[in-house]
């Protein structure tokens, strides 16, 4: 080879000799071509894909840039001084003076050289001009090429500038003396003038190229446009940490999200595998089921003998019962479509994995460089004679070396978290899509916090596990390879280390299982602690009303004690693993180094051989320790991956019952339709068969439970079909019986993301009786609504969801007893208005479910229901006439309706005659809102399936969502009103965060636990300093000994001492981590402790300004970090500090003049810390404010999913649910980058911290030993990982710890007043049951109205009072202040002599009963919820279920008083609930009883009942009854008439019936006319 490219460049290609002096140099011809030609191959192959966009027709150009000119004009140049050198030699050649003979011509180098560079420079020019197509104008394989040409051109310009120069040097035999003057000035001059060029473009393509037409684009999201070199630095994002430090960012400072990496375009390609995927593994589950199926039909034809056929069926009917119990045990479907998710995850990210593998593989590979060179450079420090520029290579080649691995390792980790990060949202928006489509019988299995745990802790699983995910086939390799590089230096010795390793890792497995059967328990110890947890916020108000937080506090105790153990468990196993891997390097090398010195006398241990292998074992010790944290993070995310493929697996809603055959002439037609809530359950809707003419009023009636609701959720879709289909034409709008309302303003409820068309809008709102509202509410129709409706009545409530109904202009309505929580003459207003053959429907197809009799004689066509079957249909005059079941029922309800309209003529909310509703106080309507929060799900009939959604937490996404701002601009009101807002924004900490932070952890950790882990961990670092410094002294016992005979007892002490300081360091590893893991489930069990022992004593008002998610993410979300993850960054942080401390120990030791470049690399590397952390803390901030979001819209979709589902608004809430969760992604992503730009920064730090120890190891070589150089580079080495860990650990604890603020925050709410204080009421207080209230006054919160205004009234002992008014007048708020959940303004109320605000709220509330308007049961036995403290025995509970009217009904079930109520009571009807709510007060049974009374969905039967209990058992006591109804109160000894907050008359109804007042006009209202005339 050398032969003809030394004729091709007219001199020698190679000569070593050249090399062989202190100054080396290169020969020329080697310079002239190997040099040259490896960057222009690397251009020209890179460049073909390149240029393809030219190619492409369409593509449009961006504008020139002074840049983009600039790079231009110098490749120009580049260009010229090519083809100069062409011509020049040309010239020589050919010119006026030619060489005589043609062996004296140039040779052929000189022409190639300047042609295939002036083929390259117009290669360059074009390259330039196709960026243009780009949005980033910017190329890195040009970049590269750059950087590659200027290397290779330091060689000729080091040869050119030392010919220029006079040097007196040893000439080597057949080289020309050097003359000092240049030989060859024109070609000198242009080879000066290309390299200052293309220097000159390497620096002008750093910067970012920015076209005119992106400059928008580059500001909202500079990334799109960065340079090459700021891509792979991360140079782009300074901006943003730098804004970060200057102060806190805001959700509007961070920048737009790449196009795909928005949730819409992640989710369509990962829905689009999924749908395949899913598909295969459906048709597998079915030959799964077949295979078992013949499998249990099999045993009988084992003998080849077929026995008769009937017995053949009987033994298949045994086994069916026995496979019935096996299915309920495996979990809510037994079987479902399995091993799909992980192949849909792949074929969606396949692009992102195959890059970061790349990435990842270049990494691993350069890591084996290190020790390599480090070995040269001991070997070079041990041996005087060697050249010093060899020393400088080897240090320049670690230094760069370390730089691309750097880069590199960067790049794969931005791949990974973006592929976390993306996996994360593609789970979320999947689960969010399948709660739109569920069917109803996977949605019965799943809670709602199961189903927001699969959006949360199970997709965020998926995230973590991809971060390490490559770990599974990079770490096996990095084995693999360091295991070579050791037998390479140790020989067969290694085996011993490598034996210490496999003996290693069944325990690690075994290690792994046990933790993963812990991790099992206690996910399910977590889930129901939150179930609870949502029962006690949901039913708060019940709770402080019969002061039973102590049961429930007791109740969440035992789960937490539960948790805490396998918690302690858990980390035990943890301590433990980590104790394992940390002895491996160090065991490892122990066994190694003994095996080697004792095998053979002649193994001395050099410093070469020891640090070698010391750094290959360090490099050993990552993949050893990421293995298993890799694997039992795929266990755990296993767990994850069974229970999303269940849900996203299961079944979804079948339509198919519901056709749109517009050939049919009815606007709805039932054809024997058989419909139930349960594939293969009983049919709740039988056989129907109907026509429904379009422009009718069709009421179905029948008695409760008669399958009414169900009917309209059939119609709807919502139930499972068993026969017949049902036909609709036209688009249909439900008004559920149940009000859905979202937490928006309350104009966006009526709109429901349709246009505002303002005419129509007006007309809506004042059909549907609202404008008297909007007066009341404090910011008319921009009102912010609670979530769940919480600042509305029930009234309100259900008329605006009529009115969102009538808005959306629908062909068809569907209204499920949209009267049954609004007053009579409100229910007529409504119907006359609205829904009657003269109101805004006219003309429209209705079905109106309803209870009231008086609208039938109205409508076109009456359908009567009995036990899911059509009785009788007909128009009102005909069904009179067949004297059938419609008949009877009138007979029966007729007559007690007298001369009311409707059955249930109520006081509630008379706001039609506006002139007389003098303005309530701003507050007001959320006055009875309170005890409202929990507006009753809908009975028992309609949902007999649904879950109740408890979590539901909503934030006013107002900040993130600009888009939603409160109508257009121009209607903004100037300024809030005060009370507009319900909800105030979460507080959010900003800055730095506090140093008593960390000590408040540590006191809960406790003093003494946290004193001795840190005096374990350092002793264990001076364990391992100790025996770094006996290895270094060991190895250089090889040149004490030269050519010596070893003695044996040196080798054994040797050996002895760095065996024991091994294992002085794993002991005190090892108690560190125990006793760590101790305190830190101390920590975890009091903080719990504080935060729930608090929040069961805030007051309500509390509750009322606080979304339920919020205070659920405390338990959940931080509590979980308080647990796991703090004490986890706790540890490492302390690990990774004090492993800093001692590796910049010993390199100081080695040499000491490296103290003084700690010093600006110390300064740097703590700016950078500084700088990043109070970006990346934010940052982390704004994570978890801008998630709790989705987690809200989610619960909300979840429970309004029938009327979102009806309106067939998924895809308005699957678009929102992207909106958002791009929100979240921002936050994310930027906290992503900002990683990176640091890791990068950093490790840039770590990497001159190698090269200063190495180059002042070859300054300082003569008077250093290998054995120190060997251990000081080697440190330091081992220093970039751990810097690059302290930071990450630093940000992530200053991020962790945030929870313990979060949770300090809400232990330091203010209290309501004490349970018990010293004052205690005397025993058997109240005996008589006297009320004095005095100058009464109360306001909801400081700064508000007053609500009453100084009531005064006796009431006696055993008096019945009844207490009336409209709505807002204050009837609740009494209650509320007998039983202080509203503190007095002013005044008092005594009861039997005492003063109610001197005792403690336990004393006072136990004594007094109250049967709340909404009956809140909590899941747990029947008993648990009568009597949750076991104050009576069985034969009391018996007894009051029996005054209840619920005895013959418990004692019909299985389990008795152990019968298990589901969340909210769910599995009971309504009237049951209510019944049991009696019982409970019943067995109070104290001296005064406050009945408040039940609005709505309590049939007429339920509510006789309970009047006529309470007046028998109740006939001894005081009762106040909050009346809705007037008859209810006819009989009581005197009425209190309330309006606006006072007293306006007080006195036996008969005497106010004749003073024509207030109560007189109520009383003609609901047409009772004497104090006679009541029934029931």
């Amino acid at each position: 080879m050398p032969a003809p490219l030394e004729e091709f460049c007219g001199s020698v290609f190679w000569n070593a000799s050249l090399l062989d002096v202190p100054q080396p140099d290169l020969p020329l011809c080697f310079e002239q071509t190997v040099l040259v030609w490896i960057p222009l191959g690397f251009l020209w192959l890179s460049s073909p894909w390149q240029l393809l966009p030219m190619f492409k027709p369409r593509t449009k150009k961006s504008s020139l840039t002074k840049i983009y000119l600039t790079k231009q004009a110098l490749t120009t140049l580049l260009l010229l001084t090519a083809m100069a050198e062409l011509a020049f030699t040309l010239a020589e050649d050919f010119g006026q003076y030619p060489h005589p003979t043609p062996a004296s011509r140039n040779p052929a180098v000189q022409y190639t050289n300047p042609a295939l560079y002036t083929v390259t420079w117009i290669l360059v020019l074009l390259l330039h001009d196709t960026q243009r197509f780009h949005t980033r104008r910017d190329s890195g394989p040009l970049f590269f090429f750059w950087i590659l040409s200027l290397l290779c051109g330091v060689f000729p310009l080091q040869t050119l500038i030392r010919k220029a120069l006079p040097v007196p040097s040893v000439i080597p035999e057949g080289f020309p003396p050097p003359q000092g003057l240049v030989p060859d000035l024109p070609r000198f001059s242009l080879f000066f003038i290309s390299y200052g060029l293309q220097l000159l473009l390497l620096i002008i393509s750093a910067f970012s190229d920015v076209a005119p037409e992106t400059e928008e684009m580059a500001k909202k999201n500079p990334e799109v446009t960065a340079s090459f070199l700021s891509s792979i630095t991360f140079g782009w994002y300074t901006r943003m940490i730098l804004k970060g430090y200057r102060k806190p960012l805001e959700m509007e400072d961070l920048w737009d999200l790449k196009e795909n990496v928005k949730t819409q375009q992640i989710f369509s390609r990962f829905d689009r595998n999924m749908r395949a995927e899913v598909r295969k593994a459906r048709r597998e589950l079915e030959r799964r089921r077949c295979k078992r199926s013949l499998r249990e039909a099999a045993p009988d034809h084992r003998n080849g003998l077929s026995k008769a056929q009937s017995q053949d069926i009987l033994v298949l009917e045994e086994k069916r019962p026995k496979r019935k119990k096996k299915e309920d045990v495996s979990g809510p479907s037994g079987d479902y479509p399995k091993a799909w998710l992980a192949k849909v995850l792949i074929r969606t990210f396949a692009g992102n994995l195959l890059k970061s593998v790349a990435f990842k593989l270049v990494h691993d590979l350069l890591v084996f460089a290190s020790p390599q060179l480090l070995r040269l450079l001991i070997s070079f420090v041990a041996d005087p004679t060697v050249y010093a520029w060899q020393g400088y290579l080897y240090a320049l080649l670690l230094f760069v070396t370390a730089l691309v691995q750097s880069i590199c390792l960067q790049q794969y980790f931005q791949l990974c978290f973006l592929l976390g990060m993306s996996v994360r949202t593609a789970l979320m928006a999947a689960v969010y899509k399948k709660a739109l489509t569920i069917s109803n019988a996977t949605r019965k299995e799943y809670t709602q916090g199961e189903t927001v745990n699969l959006m949360s802790a199970d997709a965020q699983r998926f995230m973590d596990l991809a971060n390490f995910i490559h770990q599974l086939w990079s770490a096996p390799l990095q084995i693999a390879l360091s295991v070579v590089f050791l037998w390479w230096e140790l020989g067969p010795s290694v085996l011993a280390g490598i034996g210490v390793m496999v003996l290693l890792i069944p325990i690690n497995a075994l290690l792994a299982t046990k933790a993963r059967a812990i991790q099992m328990k206690n996910m399910k110890n977590k889930d129901q602690r939150m179930k609870i947890m949502n029962e006690i916020l949901s039913g708060i108000k019940i709770l402080k009303l019969f002061a039973w937080e102590p049961s429930f506090e007791r109740q969440v105790g035992e789960i937490r004690v539960r948790e805490l153990k396998g918690l302690l468990h858990f980390s035990y196993l943890q301590a433990f693993s980590i104790f394992i891997f940390s002895c491996a390097p160090l065991l490892v090398s122990v066994a190694s180094f003994a095996v080697y010195v004792m095998v053979d006398e002649k193994n001395i241990l050099d410093a070469q051989k020891a640090f070698t292998s010391i750094s290959l074992f360090n490099v050993l010790r990552f993949p050893m320790a990421m293995l298993p944290i890799v694997i039992s993070s795929l266990v755990q995310t296993s767990v994850s991956t069974e229970r999303l493929e269940r849900y996203l697996g299961s079944g979804d809603l079948d339509p198919s019952a519901i056709r749109h055959d517009p050939s049919v002439d009815c606007a709805m037609q039932f054809s024997e339709a058989s419909f139930a809530w349960d594939q293969g359950a009983e049919p709740v809707i039988r056989e129907v068969t109907l026509d429904i003419k379009p422009g009718c009023l069709v009421a179905v009636v029948g008695a409760v439970g008669s399958g009414k609701s169900s009917l309209v959720s059939a119609v709807l879709g919502e139930m499972e079909n068993l026969k017949g289909h049902i036909n609709i034409q036209g688009s249909v709008a439900y008004v559920p019986q149940q009000a859905w309302i979202q937490n928006a303003t309350l104009k966006d409820n009526i709109l429901f993301g349709l246009e505002l068309d303002e005419a129509r809008y007006q007309r809506v709102v004042e059909a549907c009786a609202l404008l008297p509202d909007l007066k009341l509410l404090p910011g008319g129709d921009l009102t912010e609504i609670g979530e769940k409706g919480i600042n509305l009545s029930g009234g309100q409530k259900q008329r605006v969801s009529l009115a969102r109904a009538v808005y959306s202009n629908a062909d068809i309505y569907l209204l499920d007893d949209p009267l049954s929580a609004v007053d009579a003459h409100v229910g007529k207003h409504l119907f006359d208005q609205v829904l009657g053959p003269d109101g805004l429907l006219q003309g429209k197809t209705r079905i109106l479910v309803t209870h009231s009799i008086s609208f039938l004689p109205k409508t076109d066509e009456i359908v009567v229901l009995v036990a899911g079957a059509v009785s009788e249909q007909g128009s009102y005059s005909t069904l009179l006439a067949n004297g059938g079941a419609f008949a009877q029922l009138l007979s029966m309800y007729g007559s007690q309706e007298g001369s009311t309209p409707e059955g249930e003529a109520t006081v509630e909310a008379a706001e039609e005659q506006d002139g007389e509703v003098p303005e309530a106080s701003p507050e007001e309507v959320p006055a009875d809102i309170v005890t409202m929060t929990l507006k009753r799900e809908a009975s028992i009939q309609q949902r007999g399936f649904s879950r109740s959604l408890s979590t539901s937490s909503t934030k006013s996404l107002r900040k993130a969502l600009r888009a939603s701002e409160v109508g257009p601009k121009d209607k903004q009101p100037s300024e809030e009103v005060t009370g507009q807002r319900l909800i105030e924004k979460e507080a959010m900490e900003t800055g730095k965060v506090k140093f008593s932070l960390y000590l408040r952890y540590l006191r809960a950790v406790g003093w003494g636990f946290s004193a001795w882990v840190f005096i374990t961990y350092v002793a264990q670092y001076a364990a391992y300093v100790g025996s770094s410094l006996w290895l270094s002294d060991w190895t250089d016992d090889s040149l004490r000994y030269w050519n010596k005979t070893y003695p044996t007892s040196q080798r054994d002490m040797r050996i002895g001492v760095f065996g024991a300081l091994g294992m002085a360091q794993a002991a005190f590893l090892m108690a560190g981590a125990l006793l760590a893991s101790r305190g830190a489930i101390r920590a975890s069990r009091v903080l719990h402790q504080q935060l729930l022992s608090n929040i069961l004593r805030v007051p309500m008002s509390f509750f009322d300004t606080t979304p339920m998610g919020r205070i659920i993410n405390r338990f959940a979300k931080d509590i979980f970090t308080v647990d796991e993850t703090i004490p986890m960054s706790f540890r490492s942080w302390l690990t990774c500090f004090l492993g800093i401390i001692s590796t910049l120990l010993m390199i100081c030791l080695a040499t000491p003049y490296f103290a003084l470049i700690i010093i600006p690399l110390g300064i740097f590397y703590f700016f950078l810390l500084r700088i990043y952390v109070s970006t990346s803390r934010q940052l982390r901030r704004l994570d978890s404010v801008t998630r709790s979001p989705i987690y809200s819209h989610f619960s909300e979709t979840v429970s309004g999913l029938s009327v979102i589902r009806a309106y067939g608004h998924q895809p308005r809430f699957l678009q929102h649910n992207d909106r958002i969760m791009d929100i979240n992604q921002k936050s994310v992503y930027s906290w992503i980058v900002s990683n990176r730009w640091l890791a990068i920064r950093q490790e840039f730090v770590g990497n001159l911290v190698v090269f200063f120890a190495a180059l002042l190891a070859v300054i300082t070589r003569d008077s250093l030993g290998s054995g120190i150089v060997g251990l000081s580079i080697s440190s330091a080495l081992n220093i970039t990982q751990t810097l690059n860990w302290l930071v990450r650990m630093t940000s992530e604890l200053e991020t962790n710890i945030v929870a313990v603020e979060r949770v300090h925050e809400y232990t330091q709410v203010e209290n309501e007043a004490p349970w018990v204080t010293e004052q205690r009421p005397p025993p058997g207080w109240p005996s008589k049951g006297e009320i004095q209230i005095t100058d009464y006054q109360v306001r909801y919160r400081p700064g508000l109205e007053l609500v009453l205004h100084g009531l005064t009234c006796d009431i006696g002992s055993t008096e019945k009072v009844g207490v009336v008014g409209r709505t807002g007048a204050g009837k609740s708020s009494l209650t509320n202040c007998l039983f202080r959940v509203l503190e007095a303004a002013g005044g008092k109320i005594v009861i039997d002599g005492v003063d109610i605000s001197t005792i403690g709220l336990h004393d006072l509330r136990q004594s007094l009963t109250i049967i709340p308007q909404d009956p809140v049961l909590f899941s747990g036995t029947l008993r648990m919820n009568l009597d949750p403290f076991d104050q009576y025995s069985d034969e009391e509970i018996w007894k009051a279920l029996e005054l209840a009217h619920l005895k013959t009904y418990v004692l019909d079930l299985p389990e008795r008083l152990s019968h298990q109520v589901s969340e909210a009571g769910e599995n009971l009807s309504i009237g049951q609930r209510q019944l049991l709510c009696l019982a409970r007060a019943l067995l109070r049974k104290s001296k005064i009883l406050v009945l408040d009374e039940a609005t709505a969905a309590v049939d007429l039967e339920t509510d006789h009942l309970i009047q006529t209990t309470i007046q028998s058992e109740f006939a001894n006591c005081t009762v106040l009854t909050i009346a809705h109804r007037l008859h209810t109160i006819m009989d009581s000894n005197r009425v209190m008439v309330l309006q606006a907050g006072r007293i306006v008359e007080y006195d036996s109804p008969e005497r106010l019936l004749q003073q024509q007042g207030l109560f007189s006009a109520m009383a003609k209202d609901a047409g009772i006319v004497s104090a006679q005339a009541t029934v029931l």
